[in-house]
């Protein structure tokens, strides 16, 4: 069988940067999972993916635009401490949820200087190249249940 709109397909992978850093494995886990076709995955790997079998490896390269999109600076905010929740420990990395025009987003502290923060709204890996390799390791029909679920039941996938 191959991967399709509504395929279970099962993936060994890793992601790196540019530079091969490892952003992501399944290695030393387990493989991932998905519902092919309903945007469980980045557009660029997923259309890559589509019509491959069991078995075969896979090497592509994800453009932003396919993958987490571009920099959007207007999603960068500097605000001062008292602006952020009462007692709240302003460190590099920390996610906060803000309500925006479009709904819910995720901000990340991605500078502090004194009473001065800097959150962004960017998903981390916006603007970056990714490289995906790595092996399907099964492509099933989806059941009934997952597909009115939208989403992969057993192993792998969700439990309820």
């Amino acid at each position: 069988m191959k991967i399709a709109r509504h395929s279970v397909v099962t993936i060994e992978y890793t992601l790196t940067s540019p530079d091969g850093e490892v952003l992501d494995t399944s290695k030393g886990g387990d493989p991932l999972s998905y519902l092919h076709g309903v945007g469980m995955l980045i557009p660029g790997l997923e259309k890559n993916l589509e019509g491959r079998g069991a078995g075969e490896a896979f090497d592509v390269k994800v453009a932003p635009h396919e993958g987490y999109g571009l920099r959007d600076e207007r999603l960068v905010h500097k605000v001062t401490k008292q602006q952020l929740p009462a007692g709240l420990e302003v460190e590099i990395g920390l996610e906060l949820s803000a309500r925006g025009p479009e709904g819910e987003l995720v901000m990340t502290v991605v500078a502090v200087e004194g009473e001065q923060v800097t959150l962004d709204g960017n998903h981390p890996l916006a603007g970056i190249e990714l490289h995906f390799t790595g092996e399907v390791k099964g492509v099933r029909e989806a059941t009934k249940d997952e597909l009115s679920h939208g989403h992969v039941h057993g192993a792998g996938g969700h439990h309820h």
